[in-house]
């Protein structure tokens, strides 16, 4: 072989392995990162591995119909739109396809962001320490967050820091205190909680029409979305229920499973579960498939469709669920975080009618809410629950009609 051209080819397959393994790495800023869940992340109600399964699926990028990256290329660095969430669940698998489809209709590359999803531990500590990492950051663009605790003071202030240096903060999911740190965020996306506890409540009501003995659960009772739930419970059930307990499990699975079997254990007239938080619907069905007889005599209302809570109710052990929608959560959580990077003050008004474009601000009480829509699923067979026991604006659905409907977005739960 000739010596000159002999260098020439080993530079050319040196050149090419570079490119290949930057291409690998996704390193380089001309290569945005896509919307990327934790992949050490175990969803609430799966074992560890097949929910790493689940979520490490959600980290392949988003392409188009020829199966290309679907996002345009910047042309600058990219900076993060981050939803930071309060701890592994598959609720946050449907918000996160939700952010990605947003990311693509949006055309964030084009303005040089990313959505990324950042995964908290249940704690507020965990939630805090992120905060203060995104104030250091030089590639924050906005947040929001899923508070961990409402009323929590030092959290508050990190938002509000975030605020002050230009960085926009919005709550998602789970809101702050508004009466004492409703200026730690712009708005909140999310549900009416109080609403849907509401609904739950009614479904009980509409379950055992002459009243009943019941334990709550959830994960963390100092959560906004945890308290305005069970309020909102009570209000729905009416003065026929009678609560026996309410247990919180600081999002520790063996704890919300012991707690169902101590409330049995404590209340022989218990008769009714109320499963706050997603994976408590696992936690209820677990003890309870091992004690038919209180199975029997009671029932069993949750709060959101994970996919173990899905299994179940088409097992018969589930009587109605209250379904969020995290999916549009995420979408427009996205778009709010986008408008609010780029001064886009009529997409602003777009999601929020009473914020004035020109002004720049709200202009009624609690125009600051973005209420996403709540659905109850009920059995296909024997069920006494119709869409009259609800709200008119409650969606109601039959658990095969929701099958289809989460099927056709692709979603194992809600």
């Amino acid at each position: 072989m000739n010596t000159a051209i002999g260098r020439t080819l080993i530079l050319t397959i040196f050149a090419a392995a570079a490119c290949c393994t930057g291409c690998n790495d996704g390193g380089g800023a001309s290569t945005p990162p896509t919307a990327t869940a934790p992949k050490d992340a175990a969803a609430k109600d799966a074992p560890k591995d097949a929910a790493s399964k689940e979520v490490a699926s959600a980290d392949t990028p988003a392409k188009d119909a020829a199966g290309k990256d679907a996002a345009a290329k910047p042309a600058g660095p990219v900076r993060r739109v981050i939803v930071m969430n309060n701890g592994p669940d598959p609720f946050w698998v449907a918000m996160r396809s939700g952010m990605l489809k947003a990311e693509k209709d949006f055309n964030l590359p084009a303005a040089g962001l990313s959505a990324v999803m950042d995964e908290g531990d249940g704690t507020p500590k965990a939630q805090l320490d992120k905060l203060k990492n995104y104030a250091n950051a030089t590639d924050v663009a906005a947040v929001a967050i899923s508070a961990t605790d409402a009323k929590n003071p030092a959290l508050a202030d990190a938002m509000r820091a975030l605020r002050k240096q230009g960085i926009p903060v919005i709550t998602i999911d789970s809101d702050v205190d508004r009466k004492t740190s409703r200026d730690a965020r712009f708005a909140y996306l999310g549900t009416d909680n109080v609403v849907g506890g509401r609904q739950m409540g009614m479904a009980a009501k509409g379950l055992h029409p002459a009243g009943g003995k019941y334990v709550s659960f959830v994960g963390l009772k100092g959560a906004s979305n945890a308290a305005e739930r069970h309020s909102g419970f009570a209000q729905g059930a009416g003065d026929k229920f009678v609560e026996l307990e309410y247990l919180g499990d600081e999002m520790n699975r063996s704890v919300a499973q012991k707690n169902v079997l101590d409330a049995i254990n404590r209340n022989k007239d218990v008769d009714a579960f109320v499963g706050i938080w997603a994976y408590n619907a696992h936690a209820i069905v677990q003890v309870l498939e091992k004690q038919p007889d209180v199975r029997k005599r009671s029932i069993v209302v949750v709060f959101d469709a994970a996919p173990l809570a899905l299994r179940h109710m088409a097992e018969g052990q589930i009587d109605a669920m209250i379904v969020q929608n995290p999916y549009d959560m995420g979408y427009k959580g996205v778009q709010l975080m986008k408008a609010l990077v780029t001064d886009d003050h009529k997409a602003i008004h777009e999601l929020f009618p009473d914020y004035d474009p020109q002004q720049k601000k709200f202009t009624k009480d609690d125009a600051d809410v973005f209420t996403t829509e709540l659905r109850v699923v009920v059995p296909d067979k024997d069920s006494p629950l119709s869409k009259a026991n609800f709200d008119p604006q409650t969606v109601f659905f039959k658990f095969s009609d929701f099958q289809k409907w989460l099927n056709e977005r692709g979603l194992k739960g809600s």
